[in-house]
């Protein structure tokens, strides 16, 4: 085991900052990587972030999370979340621990958004925190909570 997290991110995210920032906040993506980084350095960890709108690499991603000995994955998968069973597979699949990551809080949505097939594996939920989920998913990592 290393200490780098994996920081994957789900469609759409790409557009942070620009998209609904009624719902998601004005911090980009790059903000949020930025901000990471630095919380990661000050606990002695490391992060790889990354983002795609394609399902696929995100489960390629998590293989090679547990590949190479990732310390554990902060996940925001976006809609996919809650539509997706190879994500959920996926998860099932490694032994590197995976925290689910929402800007908002999809319990508080649309119906759709209440069923989480990536919280049926994970480890832990972080939600409605807007851009401050990640780093209190990146905190419970290096707590040792996770």
């Amino acid at each position: 085991m290393t200490d780098i997290v994996y920081v994957l991110n789900g469609p759409n995210l790409n557009l942070l900052g620009l998209r609904e920032p009624e719902i998601y906040g004005s911090t980009t993506l790059d903000e949020i990587a930025g901000i990471l980084e630095d919380r990661a350095r000050q606990l002695g960890m490391a992060i790889d972030t990354r983002q795609t709108n394609h399902e696929g690499m995100l489960v390629d991603w998590l293989h090679e999370a547990q590949a190479e000995g990732a310390r554990a994955v902060l996940l925001n998968a976006g809609a996919y979340t809650h539509t997706s069973i190879a994500l959920l597979d996926a998860i099932k699949a490694i032994t590197t621990p995976v925290i689910e990551v929402h800007l908002s809080d999809p319990k508080l949505r649309e119906n759709f958004r209440h069923k989480s097939y990536v919280g049926m594996a994970a480890a832990k939920t972080v939600e409605g925190y807007g851009a401050d989920s990640y780093r209190i998913a990146l905190e419970a990592v290096a707590s040792g909570e996770v």
